[in-house]
């Protein structure tokens, strides 16, 4: 099984428990193939940096999850027949989504010893 994150976009007037239907729909596309899904974060509406049929705004679902490659031609078959999804997007990823993690706590880290250099090289002075 393979790690994969699918981001895709939703028309802006689909909102509230229509949105909640769209995504759940989606979700359910997956766990019926057996894919695994890690993480499911609805980012918002937010500005598209370019019109799409006539859309300027747009809700934002990113997906992480550990699935079969055929698995994702099915899904995006499915996101493509969706008339309110305007774009998407599959990648696959190298990494294990346990890194993905761990990353953004050792930036956070690596930032408060900085800060802490920088109070002592001024203290020195």
């Amino acid at each position: 099984m393979r790690n994969y994150e699918a981001l895709y976009i939703v028309h802006p007037e689909v909102v509230g428990d229509e949105l909640t239907a769209l995504v759940e729909k989606f979700q359910s596309v997956l766990t019926d193939q057996k894919a695994e899904i890690y993480k499911l974060d609805n980012w918002g509406v937010r500005k598209l940096a370019y019109p799409i049929n006539k859309a300027e705004r747009g809700c934002y679902v990113q997906t992480l999850f550990t699935a079969e490659p055929q698995v994702i031609a099915e899904f995006e078959r499915r996101l493509r027949l969706e008339e309110k999804v305007l774009r998407f997007l599959t990648v696959r990823l190298d990494t294990d989504f346990a890194a993905l993690e761990a990353p953004a706590n050792t930036a956070s880290a690596d930032a408060e010893d900085d800060v802490e250099n920088d109070e002592s090289a001024e203290e020195e002075e």
